[in-house]
């Protein structure tokens, strides 16, 4: 193996909002770099997918922060098919849609005045008993919405998508996904018009045909800078001689090669990432990269012969009866996703794990639950789906479990004494970061690699939540 040439390109592992972001950048710096992904489309979970000309975003992506340069640059690259899309997902619970964030007047209306009581008892108390030790999922909603409506409102949907009980669950993801949330700010938004509450912006950007074609004009303008995107590649061997990454084989086709890596910005997943370099691993470290867990996703996208069933962009589905967890419709985060307008596209997701007996299930069968589902939950009549199409996505999302915190720095903790490496990325560091801030991580590292020194764990941490911005009370 000879040693790179530092003006070779940077190779860049994954072709997501992080990879894409990150040799963007290089770009601008005057670096070239190669883009490997082993998808035939660029994007990763925020791609968009097409089938009979219905385009359907994988789990629905917002584009939202309070980054000046990310939001710059969405605007740069997509000028005006950028929408900016009005806000409306609800939860539904028994038959009936709840607002979310949840507010006190909708929340009577739909439980009736003697269970609004005692959820309004159950908030109170856990306010004034409030101890501050929050270790689980369960201890940080409980203590600040009561156990009550911890119970009705959290804990069925979280364990659904999670599949592990809220008890196993870190509180530093509803930290980070739902702090600020509170029956308080609720009300205070209701009487003075203020919408403060993090996470849940009133109104977000999105591209006119899906994120996939912000992430597609991504890698065109990559590869007219002189640099590269090769899909349908994988990285499977980076190379450490003398503790610094040096180079990479990549399998294209059945073909392995070699390539050239002054350093490698990586989204690979932690676990798998561990697992491909060519160096002894400590036994700490591979014990720490086996147990790190994953969520999988299934999305069931059906095709409906209505031109309107409901006017959320996405609803929460709680409740108990039905598998599935969420659901998109598509139509109303950009029409143009719909290529019949008398027709409706709903994404019907489903949370699970490789091997479990949903993912298990064929397509034909994850078609026809969720034909029966939709029925079963009144938003669409069964007989009124005609087509649809089954997408799975492993890895879609990093468990927040009670040990991940450890394994994680264990891992990076070896990963810091490999010079010219960059992790990434929601998977790359296993965190679970929206798109900007995936994006900000592979920003930050291009400017590394080119000579700055920025932390990357820093990012999602020392600044504010990104969502709270471009919040917009109505009219």
């Amino acid at each position: 193996m000879h040693p790179p040439n530092p003006s070779d390109p940077v190779v860049v592992a994954g072709a997501g909002p992080a990879g894409l972001a990150a040799a963007h950048t290089l770009l601008r710096l005057g670096r070239r770099s190669t883009v490997i992904e082993r998808q035939s489309a660029v994007g990763g979970l925020s791609r968009t997918e097409q089938y009979r000309g219905y385009r359907f975003d994988i789990g629905g992506h917002r584009f939202l922060t309070q980054v000046p340069e990310v939001e710059a640059l969405w605007h740069e690259v997509m000028g005006r098919d950028l929408l900016r899309v009005r806000r409306l997902s609800r939860i539904h619970y028994d038959g009936r849609f709840f607002d979310y964030p949840l507010s006190p007047s909708n929340l009577a209306r739909n439980i009736g005045p003697i269970e609004g009581l005692r959820i309004a008892g159950s908030y109170a108390r856990a306010r004034v008993t409030r101890t501050g030790r929050e270790e689980t999922f369960e201890d940080w909603v409980t203590s600040r919405f009561g156990a009550r409506l911890y119970r009705t409102f959290f804990k069925t949907y979280t364990e659904k998508v999670w599949g592990v009980p809220c008890t196993e669950i870190r509180a530093d993801w509803a930290a980070q996904r739902i702090r600020n949330l509170s029956l308080w700010t609720a009300v205070r938004g209701m009487v003075t018009g203020a919408r403060d509450v993090k996470s849940l912006a009133g109104e977000f950007l999105y591209p006119r045909l899906g994120p996939g074609q912000m992430w597609e004009r991504f890698a065109s303008i990559i590869r007219d800078g002189g640099s590269d995107v090769q899909l349908g590649a994988e990285i499977t061997r980076v190379h450490v001689p003398n503790g610094r990454v040096a180079a990479v084989t990549v399998r294209r086709d059945g073909v392995e090669r070699e390539l050239p890596a002054p350093a490698l910005i990586t989204s690979i997943p932690l676990s798998r990432l561990v697992a491909i370099i060519d160096a002894p691993v400590p036994t700490a470290v591979s014990h720490a990269a086996a147990s790190l867990a994953y969520r999988d996703f299934i999305v069931v996208n059906l095709i409906v012969r209505q031109a309107e069933l409901f006017p959320d962009n996405w609803i929460y589905v709680h409740t108990p009866d039905v598998s599935v967890g969420r659901i998109q419709n598509y139509k109303n985060w950009s029409a143009d996703l719909v290529p019949d307008q008398s027709r409706t596209c709903l994404g019907m997701e489903y949370f699970c794990t490789v091997g479990d007996a949903l993912w298990q299930r064929s397509d034909a069968e994850l078609l026809e639950q969720a034909r029966r589902e939709i029925g079963v939950l009144g938003l669409a009549r069964s007989e009124d789906v005609e087509d649809g199409c089954v997408i799975r996505e492993r890895r879609a999302y990093p468990v927040y479990d009670a040990d991940y915190q450890a394994h994680v720095a264990t891992i990076r903790g070896w990963l810091n004494g490999i010079g010219g490496l960059y992790t990434v990325g929601r998977n790359g560091m296993h965190r679970y970061n929206n798109q900007d801030h995936a994006m900000l991580t592979g920003m930050l590292a291009a400017e590394n690699v080119c000579g700055a020194a920025h932390d990357l764990w820093q990012v999602n941490t020392e600044r504010s939540y990104y969502e709270e911005q471009r919040v917009r009370s109505a009219g």
